[in-house]
This record gives C-alpha cells, sequence and structure tokens, in this order.
C-alpha cells in the first residue's frame, strides 16, 4: 500500500540522514521503527506524509504518488502535539478541519464532550494528542505515522489510546508505522521492526507480537 523507494535526504551540510532508504508498508500492518535520537526517524516520517519533500527517491500509495494538496492519504502524528494545531482554533473546529468524527468514537479515545469549546492551551499535552490522533482518522486517511505518540502519557491512558487506535486501525485495515523508543511497546504492537542507523534502514522480524 506505501512504498518508498530509494530515499535520500541530507542536512544542509550534506551530511546524509537518509541513504537510499527503501520501506514498505501494507493494508493492516503495525511496523515498528526504532533508532538512536538523531538518526532520521521523524524526517522519514515527514517524508512518507508529504511535509518534507525527499531529494531523491519516490513515495507512493496505493500506485500513486502523494498528492500536493487536499487531505493526506499518510497521517503524520509527532510526539509534540501542540506543532500540529492552530492555538487560535477551538478543539471543535481542529477535528472539523479533517471530519466530523462520530460521538461514539470520540468517547473511544477519551474526548469529552467539554473539550470541544475550549483552545488547545486549555488542555494538557496527553488530551491534546488524543485529538490530533482521532483528527488523523478521517476517510481517506490509508497510513499512520506514529511518532512517539504515547511517550507523554501515563500508562493507563496510552494502553487506552492504542486500544482505541487497534480498534479502528484493523476495522479500516490502515498501515502504521509505529516510531518510539519503548522497546516493549514495539514489541507489543508489531510484528515487523525496523531499525535506523546511519541513515540505512536494517529488517528484525519479530514474532509473536501482543495486542496493547
Amino acid at each position: 500500500m506505501l512504498n518508498a523507494y530509494r530515499l535520500h535526504h541530507a542536512f544542509a551540510d550534506q551530511t546524509a540522514v537518509l541513504d537510499n532508504v527503501s520501506l514498505s508498508l501494507e493494508a493492516g500492518e503495525w511496523l515498528g521503527l526504532s533508532g538512536h535520537s538523531g538518526a532520521g526517524k521523524s524526517t522519514l516520517g515527514q517524508l512518507l506524509a508529504g511535509h518534507l519533500a525527499p531529494q531523491a527517491g519516490t513515495i507512493e500509495v496505493d500506485g500513486e504518488a502523494l498528492p500536493r494538496s487536499g487531505l493526506q492519504p499518510v497521517q503524520w502524528l509527532p510526539q509534540a502535539p501542540e506543532l500540529s494545531v492552530n492555538p487560535r482554533w477551538r478543539v471543535k473546529r481542529i477535528l472539523e478541519e479533517a471530519w466530523t468524527p462520530p460521538a461514539e468514537l470520540r468517547e473511544a479515545f477519551g474526548i469529552e464532550p467539554g473539550w470541544l469549546n475550549r483552545y488547545p492551551g486549555a488542555l494538557s499535552g496527553g488530551e491534546l494528542q488524543r485529538v490530533c490522533v482521532l483528527r488523523a482518522l478521517a476517510p481517506g486517511v490509508r497510513c499512520l505515522v506514529a511518532d512517539e505518540i504515547s511517550s507523554m502519557l501515563d500508562p493507563l491512558t496510552q494502553l487506552a489510546l492504542w486500544q482505541a487506535l487497534r480498534e479502528v486501525v484493523d476495522e479500516r485495515r490502515l498501515g502504521v508505522l509505529v516510531i518510539s523508543h519503548d522497546a516493549a511497546l514495539l514489541e507489543r504492537l508489531c510484528p515487523r521492526q525496523l531499525t535506523l542507523s546511519e541513515g540505512r534502514l536494517s529488517p528484525s522480524v519479530r514474532h509473536g507480537a501482543q495486542s496493547a
């Protein structure tokens, strides 16, 4: 479904953060990505979602190039959700920028009705992250890049978020790339895992992954 071919991306000093990187993500697949800080994991996620343009290589979803405008079929969810919302918009408008989630789905993600009239600054980081995850599940989205999205949450909230997300992902057969330093989380969620190091991906197939 999502295929990236021979991606190359370098910093201004010409240091390659990604060097000839290829990746595939199938419908309904949970794929883990780990690597040390600064290895380029977030850069790869932003490339896959169209936030950055690769200096070389191509990215396709269902055999077609990423669109240049409109709803992106690959949604990047960063660790800091405040970076992806307009602080002057209320939560209701933030959600409806992409779609209008049904009440039962808002409830599944722990989004209380009273939040809808609040501004992002009135929510905690974890609360705002749940809003951003739900917004990213608009019809037409095919893949998610979850970049350390639960690192700021307490264990119970983290578990509830991943359980709610898994139900939607499994129902819609979305592909999910989970970027995390948490080896235990990747083990639970992702039967297949990759490591990014020195600009290259190395596969590491792990068996027996359990649901969150």
